[in-house]
């Protein structure tokens, strides 16, 4: 049974995929939490994956990882950083997840013998874990982004679970539909013709929108307002125009100028008494808005080959966290991607001397290994400010060990098991899981707690002795080389409560301005109101670079 009262936004596209469903849901979410509510984000992707951890972030976009350790779609990162809070495991489902459950009760005789179907089984699984969400959460509202576009035959069945919830619930459940209203350049007119067959294909399923969220390059005007209205049984004062602005960050802004939030808790028969505040949330775009100071960073990566979009979405919290530490000492970040590829054999490598900090996040495999290593090399000779993401910490610490301790051959397990130096190496409790073939859902992953040494870099920006990061490897620096690398000057300033991981690398600033790598993954804490203190400090010393 669904919870008594409690209020679910469903949110849908039509036409075509990409035009902001993610953002559009986090944003609702954003403004109806600045009203009062309580309010919680559900990601429904309808692939079969179990989860998002083994699908390639040239295709799909970046894996977020939640603090559990669920590997989930990038619009979770949009969510948390929207709130400003974390979500758990229950707030996302796959496909995968849903017929997984519904098969391993059937394995069980969880259905006393009966004969096992989609409808009712499937859908009333669907149906359990959206209920559960609320529940766990102990929100007032729900907001559910059901990926895919209308029409999408893998994403049938959570409109129809959504269909029932709103046959047994009528006054709780609403349908907000993402609609792209194109404007043909030979013609200069927009068009409404796509989102009225979309809308009837809604109806095919039984389901009526309730609001209409018109995406397009420009406004919408009156004219085509009225017209959606009266073709599509939908409110004029809930067909809400989002025109294409400058920054993601702007929605939220943008849609309550059409009230969004009155006309949404109308439909819900909610309370206004509490009224709209987004001062926090305007100082913030402001504040990005009005950074004239600009640092030049360079992030070294390997995910170029399918062109600069993919790549955004493979790096995008790393990307988001920049902005927010950026803004939070009134800079502007100008962020450009450098194909590790370029820098292999020392070619190009002087090029890097025009940046104000360098980064190297996260990844797998050997493409591009040698340039992102000689990359490092070059930052650290220099007193380039140099931060390493997860990836980025370990073959810092590769570089290191090569030429300054002298190891030649060093290296990591990951591109060569058989290495006469395995600086970085599996982690004992992956090695047997590596060995039975079993990738998915296996690494170190969710959040662990790190020691922080004092005097350190890390200290100075944290603040703190102990804090909470997101992890997502299998591979980490050997133990047997953690004496003779710190003898050597680098210092490992964090480090798990036993002692064996090493979590955090860098030298100290009398050495080098800024030279840090993490184990951990940062920039998925990172938020628009609560920037994360790594980022930050590594912006700092960029800055003080380029002074």
């Amino acid at each position: 049974m669904a919870l008594e009262g409690h209020k679910y936004i469903f949110v849908l596209g039509g036409v075509m995929s990409g035009v902001g469903k993610g953002i559009a849901s986090s944003s609702m979410a954003l403004i109806l939490k600045q009203r009062g509510y309580g309010v919680n984000l559900v990601k429904v992707d309808p692939y079969l994956n179990v989860d998002a951890g083994t699908m390639n972030p040239t295709e799909h976009g970046e894996v977020f990882v939640l603090n559990t350790g669920l590997e989930t779609d990038q619009d979770m990162g949009n969510y948390e950083r929207f709130l400003n809070r974390d979500l758990g495991p229950e707030d996302y489902m796959t496909s995968g997840m849903v017929y997984q459950s519904v098969i391993e009760r059937e394995r069980a005789l969880g259905y006393e013998g009966k004969c096992v179907e989609a409808v009712p089984h499937v859908r009333d699984e669907i149906l359990h874990r959206i209920e559960a969400a609320a529940a766990h959460n102990g929100s007032q509202i729900s907001v559910i982004e059901i990926g895919g576009t209308i029409g999408d035959f893998q994403n049938a069945l959570f409109i129809d679970a959504a269909r029932v919830m709103k046959i047994k619930h009528p006054d709780d459940v609403i349908f907000v539909m993402v609609s792209y209203l194109p404007v043909p350049g030979t013609l200069g007119e927009m068009k409404t013709r796509p989102t009225q067959h979309a809308i009837r294909e809604l109806s095919s399923y039984g389901v009526q929108a309730d609001f209409i969220i018109a995406r397009s390059g420009q406004a919408m005007d009156e004219k085509r307002k009225e017209k959606l209205a009266i073709s599509c049984n939908v409110r004029p004062d809930r067909i809400i125009s989002a025109p294409d602005v400058a920054s993601i960050y702007d929605v939220p802004l943008n849609l309550e100028k059409d009230s969004i939030s009155d006309a949404l808790l109308d439909a819900l028969k909610l309370s206004k008494d509490t009224p709209s505040d987004l001062s926090e949330w305007q100082g913030f775009v402001d504040r990005v808005k009005g950074a004239e100071k600009i640092v030049k960073i360079g992030i070294v990566g390997k995910y170029f080959d399918t062109g600069d979009f993919v790549l955004s979405d493979a790096y995008l919290s790393v990307i988001e966290g920049l902005k927010f530490s950026a803004a939070e000492i009134g800079v502007k970040a100008e962020i450009e991607w450098l194909n590790a590829k370029n820098f292999e054999n020392g070619t190009d490598v002087e090029t890097l001397r025009s940046y104000d900090g360098i980064i190297v996040p996260g990844g797998f495999g050997q493409t591009g290994i040698e340039g992102k290593i000689e990359a490092i090399r070059f930052a650290r000779e220099n007193k380039i400010p140099y931060f390493g993401l997860c990836y980025g910490m370990q073959l810092m610490v590769i570089e290191y060990a090569r030429n300054v301790l002298g190891l030649s051959g060093a290296n990591t397990a990951e591109i060569d098991p058989y290495a006469e130096h395995l600086i970085v190496d599996v982690m004992l409790e992956q090695k047997a899981l590596i060995a039975q073939g079993k990738y998915g859902g296996t690494m170190r992953l969710g959040t662990y707690e790190e020691i922080i040494k004092d005097g350190t870099i890390a200290h100075a920006a944290y603040g703190a002795s102990s804090v909470q990061e997101r992890h997502r490897h299998r591979y980490e620096i050997n133990p047997a080389y953690v004496e003779q690398i710190e003898s050597a000057g680098m210092v490992f300033s964090g480090k798990s409560p036993d002692g064996v991981l090493m979590e955090i690398a860098e030298l100290p600033q009398d050495v080098h301005p800024f030279f840090l790598g993490t184990q951990a993954h940062p920039e998925l804490k990172a938020r628009p109101l609560a920037p994360h203190p790594l980022f930050t400090a590594f912006l700092k010393a960029a800055v003080a670079k380029s002074q």
